[in-house]
């Protein structure tokens, strides 16, 4: 097979590259611009292009298929080329569909924790030696890439994003894998710049839960009004199988999870991530692993990067990085932090970097999510305002749509982290959350002079 790649670069393109070529696939591809890390997993496989830019020639007629990137457009000249010859050309979510078309297809969907409960499926399964496919938007441990994909595997597991597929098709990715098991862990408005109202949003959810045929099982977090108002449109013959946060009790900072064989420890907390477990374990039960096998891996279940990562940590202060900026999320992942210590003075740090956060009409949504942090700092770039063509707002306007008396607003990126640094962070924890890195912060060495500058003078 010879598939080439048009803008091969993104984080999803990339690894489905690399995994086709693992597969043996003959793979070319080309892009514009390649960053870190894209450009090093690429040239370690000798998929780099030689030099930056579109090239018309490298599609050819012998090509079985092209998979076209997120932020290439319909004037690009190899898409153009691409269509001339009729070649077929696929988003990288209908290709992995195509790879995975007679296996059993599980798909993580939801407005948050997508990722940590896909996570949390692959380590489960991984522990017990099963065999599956896998796509998930983030770097696991013990995992060498973020796509894989095989011939024998029966299972594939895919965490299911509901933003758009490619240029040419406006369907949310999750649609397009057609699940046989779809999990929905929450619904919170999100990607308003797509789904410019609440109902718009949930009705791609009900068309996901839809899609998944008679005899299939659709997993859902049961408190959720929305998911329930989805759930019950399903069509006859569909498993609705709800869950709940897991019980538990926390013991001198560790949480344990209740079940029948005893306590089992966690190297992660929160409620979220409670519920995670929950819904995970559901998913598990559905493709062959039973409940003792599931505590047993899920006891060594360390976290997704991003989320509730610990950075740093030293006698009575720890450093948390979290990729929380829905204002559900923030809201849960503070709430997880304090919890888990309550008599630490908590510090939440978060940065305004979505579309939907830096809208003016969306910041009202974020009020009292702060409100359990005893200081909240905001920060937001005003050139990532006008970057994103976006109505500019202002740190007043932003501290009031928060409407905490803790709240500090920092549209500085170097005073916010000179005001970190000059706190005294003894019995203090620090929780830096964002989908971007603060204007350009390396947070493990940023983590490491706090605890320094703290605990080493």
């Amino acid at each position: 097979m010879k598939v080439h790649f048009i803008a091969i670069g993104g984080s999803a393109m990339h690894n489905l590259a690399i995994a086709l070529s693992k597969k043996g696939y003959t793979v070319t591809g080309s892009d514009d611009e390649i960053f870190e890390p894209a450009k090093s997993h690429l040239a370690a496989y000798g998929l780099l292009p030689e030099a930056p830019g579109w090239n018309p020639d490298l599609i050819t007629p012998d090509l079985d298929a092209v998979i076209l990137g997120m932020h290439a457009f319909e004037d690009n000249p190899e898409l153009q080329r691409a269509r001339e010859l009729n070649l077929r050309i696929y988003s990288y979510p209908e290709y992995l569909y195509e790879q995975t078309k007679n296996k059993t297809r599980v798909v993580i969907g939801g407005s948050h924790g997508k990722t940590t409960i896909t996570a949390m499926i692959m380590h489960v399964l991984h522990f017990h030696h099963k065999k599956f496919d896998y796509m998930v938007g983030s770097q696991l441990e013990g995992f060498d890439a973020m796509v894989s994909l095989s011939e024998d595997a029966p299972v594939a597991v895919f965490e299911g994003d509901e933003y758009l597929a490619s240029t040419l098709d406006p369907r949310p990715k999750f649609h397009l894998y057609k699940p046989d098991i779809a999990l929905i862990s929450g619904i919170a408005w999100d990607h308003i710049n797509v789904f410019p109202t609440f109902d718009k949003y949930v009705e791609q959810f009900r068309i996901f839960a839809q899609l998944v045929p008679a005899k299939g099982a659709v997993v859902y977090f049961g408190q959720d009004e929305n998911i329930r108002k989805v759930v019950n449109q399903l069509k006859e013959g569909v498993r609705k199988l709800p869950y709940d946060t897991h019980p538990h009790e926390i013991e001198k900072g560790t949480t344990y999870l209740l079940t029948p064989e005893g306590k089992v420890p966690l190297q992660i907390f929160g409620d979220h991530n409670l519920q995670n477990i929950s819904g995970a374990k559901q998913v598990c039960n559905l493709i062959g692993i039973n409940d003792q096998e599931f505590y047993q891996a899920i006891s060594q279940f360390k976290g997704a990067a991003k989320r509730l990562q610990l950075l740093q940590e030293d006698k009575d202060t720890s450093i948390y990085l979290d990729f929380a900026h829905s204002p559900s999320k923030l809201l849960a992942t503070i709430k997880a932090v304090k919890s888990q210590y309550p008599q630490r003075h908590l510090v939440a740090c978060m940065e305004l970097h979505t579309f939907s956060s830096l809208t003016k009409e969306f910041l009202p949504h974020y009020k009292g999510t702060m409100i359990e942090a005893d200081q909240a700092f905001v920060y937001f770039n005003p050139q990532t305002i006008e970057h994103k063509h976006l109505q500019s707002i202002t740190k007043e306007e932003v501290k009031e749509a928060f409407a905490g008396k803790n709240v500090t607003v920092f549209t500085d990126a170097q005073e916010l982290q000179k005001t970190i640094l000059q706190i005294d962070w003894r019995d203090k924890n620090l929780l830096l959350m964002s989908s971007g890195n603060f204007s350009g912060i390396d947070f493990k060495e940023f983590s490491k002079e706090i605890i320094k500058r703290t605990y080493c003078k």
